[in-house]
């Protein structure tokens, strides 16, 4: 999927937090349903396996086009919905689930870091024989030849 279809599928999308636990995907499909046509309603879940809630307490919708979405943001921010006062916004880029604070992976287990991180195989190979060959005896006084001794230099 190419990052322009992303970039615009985010603008039809909006935030809305704030919601009553009894919010289903449902009610907000027939909430936003009036600013035009749906492609998804995203209740993310709970973390906890057995958590109670049904969601997290926010959601995304994803409208057909940038501009019902503009309208939703418009029209139901801090409005009530099931007698919660909810906060409706332009959706921020999800980081995906594996990267961030929030994930399960190790952060050097997540592709975004190693690929920051990584060493290539031939970038090892160079550093180890740089090792091995500076591993001989070293001098202290080494690169130090041309320096006089301390202290002012004789006129």
């Amino acid at each position: 999927m190419s990052n322009l279809s992303d970039a615009s599928r985010l603008k039809a999308t909006v935030f809305v937090g704030g919601l009553d636990p009894a919010v289903t995907q449902q009610t907000l499909y027939h909430a936003f349903l009036p600013f035009g046509d749906i492609v998804e309603v995203n209740l993310p879940k709970p973390d906890l396996p057995g958590a109670k809630e049904e969601h997290r307490g926010f959601g995304y919708v994803e409208f057909e086009s940038a501009i019902d979405a503009h309208d939703a943001i418009d029209n139901m921010d801090r409005s009530e919905l099931y007698g919660q006062v909810i906060k409706v916004a332009a959706a921020k880029p999800q980081r995906d689930a594996n990267e961030g604070l929030g994930s399960k992976i190790a952060v050097w287990e997540q592709e975004g870091w190693l690929a920051k991180h990584a060493v290539s195989e031939e970038d090892k190979q160079v550093t180890e024989q740089a090792r091995e060959e500076s591993t001989g005896p070293m001098d202290p006084m080494q690169g130090l030849e041309g320096l006089d001794e301390a202290g002012p230099k004789p006129a």
